[in-house]
């Protein structure tokens, strides 16, 4: 990678409504077209632009050409760790409990009828289109075009995946694995389908990386000699933190029959198939073989897990590829602003976990790289605290349109230009859904440069507070430390502040209200699909 610039600002709170850009050109022909580029599950560390532990292991060498030609975000999180209501975030630039998707397991469907960034963009002239995940329940809004996966309760499949296509067409796709039928459609729309007339503004979705990892037939010899090194906390006793103890997503414990690829015995029904692929998720043991036992048994489900991961990671990096090469050459690179990002991070054995949900480092930040040849200055990186909510306001903005009032985010556009102002000092988290699939309790938090306080509250009443700087591992939890006494007043107070900003101020008694709902309809409708 090129010599990176640093953009390092002065941390101070900035309340931005998001106004027009009226420096951008609103003519046809000069506004930028967008491609914003969103994979599932897709771990910071497993995108070699943050030279993170994998890097040299599984580079990631077309993702990381977006960063080199633009600016890498290295403190980007998301408001609530899981596909369907970070997904719901980034359209509407509101939290979960203001744009009303907030679970993805039976918490209802995303309302399509409320103002997303696409229908401004549609509104303003621009041609838009998404293509590949959707994952929100309802057919999307806002689109030219849209070519969706509907099957396996809207998360799709890897293999002959069932698009719906302009909200009433389904059409199975069976020659390609679904990346690359992602990766084929996206430029099929560009090259031939769209109204070259219009600027354009593409949602380019991947299923990939997300669970059950199965990854395209070219990737397999990939990552075959030898094993990978386990990350710091593989082994986490969990010792003084009550709910990472009471989950559902060892790798160890919690890792059934598809995960990792165990065949089923001939001739069970579909709900026996079921029930043995599944077994596992809550902490039945098994073993593909008698000699295969405790911390061998462990790493050969970590080894299998991470190398299907970054598998389908190397099928994304591919398609992101495709992608870059056809917009230098068809002349469209120039005008287009390039985004890369994840619905929300994920665990790659830290903790010894997979999955996502925790206000945890790896789950809640998000890689984010953003390339804008006109604007933004190749090589540079940014460390100050975004948000998903901040997406559509800095799109829209970029693209001169303006930025409605009700939306949460701030847009960070003055950040691409090396401003050092509109930059927060702190960053709200709030996750819901319990108990499917992990067992996860519901909890939110605030997290500033350094610290973070986390408040499990459900069935337990818990608190957690980290210093980042000397335990980026968060395995050491200093709440009930009298040192911190001052500080955790100091941030609970801004954690209030912060919670009345964003209405959601409501008192836990309304908040575990939200979470019965769920429970409820967990229990009175099974659903066979995994999350």
């Amino acid at each position: 990678m090129k010599k990176l610039k640093i953009l390092f600002s002065l941390l101070v709170i900035s309340y931005c409504n998001g106004q027009t850009n009226t420096n951008v050109d609103l003519s046809s022909n000069s506004r930028p077209n967008i491609v914003f580029i969103m994979s599932d599950d897709h771990a910071v560390s497993a995108v070699s632009a943050y030279q993170d532990w994998l890097a040299e292991l599984a580079p990631t060498p077309n993702i990381d050409r977006i960063a080199e030609n633009g600016m890498l975000m290295t403190r980007t999180f998301n408001t609530n760790s899981i596909c369907g209501p970070s997904r719901a975030s980034i359209l509407t630039g509101k939290y979960s409990h203001v744009n009303g998707f907030f679970k993805n397991e039976k918490g209802g469907d995303f309302d399509g009828s409320q103002m997303t960034f696409p229908k401004l963009f549609q509104k303003s002239g621009y041609e838009t289109a998404v293509i590949g995940k959707w994952h929100l329940g309802t057919n999307p809004t806002g689109f030219d075009y849209s070519k969706v996966m509907i099957n396996w309760g809207g998360q799709g499949t890897y293999f002959n995946p069932v698009f719906l296509e302009n909200g009433k067409d389904t059409i199975v796709e069976r020659k390609r694995h679904s990346t690359a039928q992602v990766a084929h459609d996206a430029i099929k729309w560009l090259d031939h389908e769209r109204d070259k007339e219009k600027p354009f503004m593409l949602m380019y979705q991947f299923k990939a990386p997300h669970r059950p990892w199965e990854p395209a037939e070219e990737f397999h010899s990939l990552f075959n000699d030898g094993d990978f090194p386990h990350p710091p906390n593989f082994n986490d006793d969990y010792e003084g933190r009550k709910a990472a103890k009471d989950q559902w997503m060892e790798i160890e414990n919690h890792m059934n029959r598809r995960d990792l690829k165990i065949p089923p015995p001939d001739g069970l029904n579909k709900r026996e198939l079921n029930d043995y692929y599944s077994y596992g998720n809550q902490g039945q043991f098994w073993t593909p073989s008698d000699t295969l036992q405790g911390a061998a048994l462990k790493n050969w489900k970590y080894q299998t897990y991470i190398k299907d991961y970054l598998r389908c990671v190397a099928g994304v990096d591919k398609a992101v590829g495709q992608m870059l090469d056809y917009l230098e050459a068809s002349g469209l690179a120039e005008n287009t602003i390039v985004i890369y990002t994840s619905d929300q991070g994920f665990y790659l054995g830290e903790h010894g976990w997979f999955d996502k949900r925790w206000m945890y480092e790896e789950s809640f930040r998000m890689p984010f790289m953003i390339s804008y040849p006109k604007r933004i200055e190749p090589g540079t990186v940014n460390f100050n605290l975004l948000l998903n909510i901040d997406f559509a306001p800095t799109m829209l903005e970029l693209a001169g349109i303006s930025v409605p009032e009700d939306m949460q985010g701030t847009s960070f556009v003055s950040q691409l230009d090396l401003e050092t102002s509109d930059v927060r000092d702190a960053v709200y988290y709030h996750y819901y859904e319990y108990p499917k699939w992990h067992k996860v309790q519901p909890h939110y938090g605030i997290r500033t440069n350094r610290f973070k306080l986390i408040h499990f509250y459900y069935s337990m009443d818990e608190w957690e507070l980290y210093d980042l700087d000397n335990d980026p591992n968060e395995v050491n939890n200093l709440y009930e430390n009298v040192k911190y006494k001052k500080l955790i007043k100091k941030l609970k107070k801004k954690l209030k502040a912060l919670q009345i900003k964003y209405k959601d101020n409501i008192g836990l008694d309304e908040m575990r209200k939200m979470t019965d709902i769920v429970i409820e309809r967990v229990y009175n409708e099974e659903n066979l699909n995994q999350r």
